[in-house]
């Protein structure tokens, strides 16, 4: 077994990094207040995961637990394919949620190049959320004060 995860890590990383560059494509494409929500929506799916037994298997039906790697991050990647705005939506923001976690703390050296790609996918993803905040705050502050 030890010959093969090493073999099984490799492919989940060309796997991943596959799925990444059409998802990291779909992100681009959105324009910035639909990032802005996504942004949101990503950070709300990776707390929800962080709070569940096995965060790497988030979006992994009970049964299935026992596979090499969970399947919220193909169920996330059908999803970001949908042609439904909101189910796109939605499974972007789980791909990235179940991918972070399944890279985060891998002790696979193939897998790190996606965990970091992912960081600055999300770091970009955060900013766009803490200035749309920021904006929304000061936006409102000046609606209150002409009031």
């Amino acid at each position: 077994m030890q010959l093969f995860t090493p073999f099984i890590a490799m492919m989940r990383a060309r796997q991943l990094g596959r799925q990444f560059r059409e998802i990291e494509r779909s992100i681009r494409a959105l324009p910035k207040r639909t990032r802005a929500r996504l942004s949101a929506l990503t950070l709300r799916e990776i707390g929800q995961a962080s709070r569940s037994d096995f965060p790497h298997l988030y979006g992994t039906a009970p049964e299935a637990r026992y596979l090499p790697w969970g399947q919220g991050t193909e169920a996330g990647y059908e999803r970001a394919r949908s042609d439904n705005a909101e189910v796109a939506l939605r499974g972007i923001a789980l791909w990235l949620a179940v991918a972070y976690h399944e890279t985060k703390n891998s002790p696979h050296a193939s897998l790190q190049p996606q965990h970091r790609q992912l960081m600055q996918l999300l770091r970009e993803l955060k900013e766009i959320h803490g200035n749309s905040n920021a904006k929304t705050v000061e936006s409102w502050m000046q609606t209150s004060a002409v009031a």
